[in-house]
């Protein structure tokens, strides 16, 4: 296993900043499982003072019996864990009694959701310890850590929470950046580790897991492919841990999977009514596992809804490996490989959008993006029409419309899809200075194409890899 710590230099800072300044701290990290928040947190508070407890789903009196042992430890007095403590403020008041000095000490609760649904008024217990205790102290940071994203961001940082308003700092930890992948697999090109990021995303636990030395689909092969592998039973394992039915979300998560985005359309493949579809979307978006796109030009709370898998590693599972269990479970991973392969570049066309929108916010462009994304829109003859990403300026005034292709393009091709967004922007009726963009695996004869075609911008893997690995903007 290729363990590694990578990158995080931003939370890093975020962190130290909150450190040394002088006032007390309750910090929030949170994040989904396997994302590298405990490494972080345990990052940060190498040569300092810490105290770090995981909390368990066990009992309020048995994890506060822990959390003594683990101060007892802090304060180097083994009578402290002998104390038999009422409840957490209890245990609070006493520590900060037992501590001597004003050296400053992080004391960080990891998954504490568990507490939460073990004893739904500990929230009311810490804002008590907090607004009683801690807020009066210099010495004391109070990091709050959880992978239950909608509990974190519902019960501890909503607006209905008890400690809504008291939090100091907070950070969602996110995957890693596309060009730290490289750490876990340095020979691999860019092209692999496109590959590679469309079924792993950047997830650091996944990482880890690689081997350096296979190349990619020997390497998808290993985790996904075989009864046992590491990563083969990994999304129902995440989803149990979290839901209640998993099973109804399986479903959807199948059908998002299979190109179904619309409610109505998930609710006729699932045979769930859209009432249920729509509660069950709004759980998985809060698990940070869905997400939905509206039209870019449409108003903000416009019903237009697209959803979408946004999380790689559940979007690749539920496309090729939950269908395929029986054919794993019988030893016949072959056969399932060579079906990813096959189709597996119809598969980087929709990972490679959300790679091309984050390199068009990343380059220096003749217009000034203040909102991008995909549009859709009917005619006025009825006719559907889409935009792969649309971008504008403040003013709505500059407009860029871009293509993005997973293929080879010869300059036949580029002027094909040329004239179409040019077909496109002229039925989307926007006036204003247009610019024309595509996006592509390849663009044979580049630099020739763009002498020839001044009024579009082209742009390919070698490219984004100029973007993504060097300081340099085009």
């Amino acid at each position: 296993m290729n363990q590694l710590f990578v990158d995080r230099t931003e939370e890093l800072a975020f962190l130290e900043e909150k450190y040394k300044e002088n006032r007390a701290q309750l910090i929030v990290i949170y994040g989904r499982r396997r994302i590298g928040k405990t490494e972080l947190l345990l990052k940060f508070v190498k040569n300092k003072n810490y105290i770090y407890f995981l909390c368990e789903k066990t009992s309020p009196q048995l994890n506060i019996l822990k959390m003594a042992r683990k101060m007892a430890e802090y304060l180097g007095k083994k009578s402290f864990a002998r104390i038999q403590f009422a409840d957490w403020e209890d245990l609070f008041r006493e520590f900060l009694e037992w501590k001597t000095g004003d050296e400053k000490v992080v004391i960080i609760l990891d998954e504490f959701p568990y507490l939460i649904e073990i004893d739904k008024g500990v929230v009311s217990v810490f804002q008590k310890i907090w607004d009683e205790y801690l807020s009066k102290r210099t010495d004391i940071v109070l990091i709050l850590c959880g992978s239950s994203i909608g509990m974190m961001e519902t019960d501890v940082l909503g607006y209905k929470s008890p400690l809504y308003g008291r939090r100091t700092g907070q950070w969602k930890v996110t995957e890693l950046k596309l060009p730290y992948i490289k750490s876990f697999v340095p020979s691999y090109t860019f092209t692999e580790l496109l590959y590679l990021y469309g079924a792993l995303g950047g997830v650091p636990a996944y990482l880890c897991k690689l081997d350096p030395k296979l190349k990619v689909f020997e390497n998808i092969e290993k985790l996904f492919l075989r009864k046992g592998a590491e990563l083969y039973e990994e999304a129902e394992n995440l989803l149990r841990q979290e839901l209640r039915e998993p099973r109804n979300y399986k479903l959807i998560l199948e059908a998002l999977a299979e190109g179904k985005r619309r409610i109505s359309e998930i609710a006729n493949t699932t045979g769930l009514d859209k009432a249920a579809v729509s509660r069950y979307m709004d759980t998985l978006e809060l698990l940070d596992i869905v997400s939905y796109e509206t039209p870019v030009l449409e108003k903000p709370k416009t019903k237009k809804r697209l959803y979408y898998i946004k999380d790689n590693y559940f979007n690749f599972w539920f496309r090729y490996i939950y269908p395929n269990k029986d054919l794993i479970e019988e030893k016949r991973g072959k056969i399932v490989l060579e079906e990813i392969i096959a189709d597996y570049n119809n598969y980087m066309s929709i990972v490679f959008e959300k790679i091309a929108k984050d390199f068009v916010l990343k380059i220096s462009l003749p217009i000034k993006i203040h909102k991008i994304g995909r549009h859709w829109w009917k005619t006025s003859k009825g006719e559907s029409l889409e935009i792969d990403l649309l971008g504008f300026n403040k003013n709505k005034k500059e407009y860029i419309i871009v293509e993005v292709k997973w293929s080879r393009l010869k300059f036949s091709d580029v002027k094909r899809i040329y004239k179409a967004l040019i077909n496109k922007a002229t039925k989307l009726n926007i006036s204003g200075k247009l610019y024309y963009c595509i996006i592509a695996k390849e663009i044979e004869n580049k630099d020739s194409i763009s002498g020839a075609i001044s009024n579009v911008l082209l742009f390919d893997l070698k490219d984004l890899e100029k973007v993504y690995f060097s300081q340099k903007q085009l």
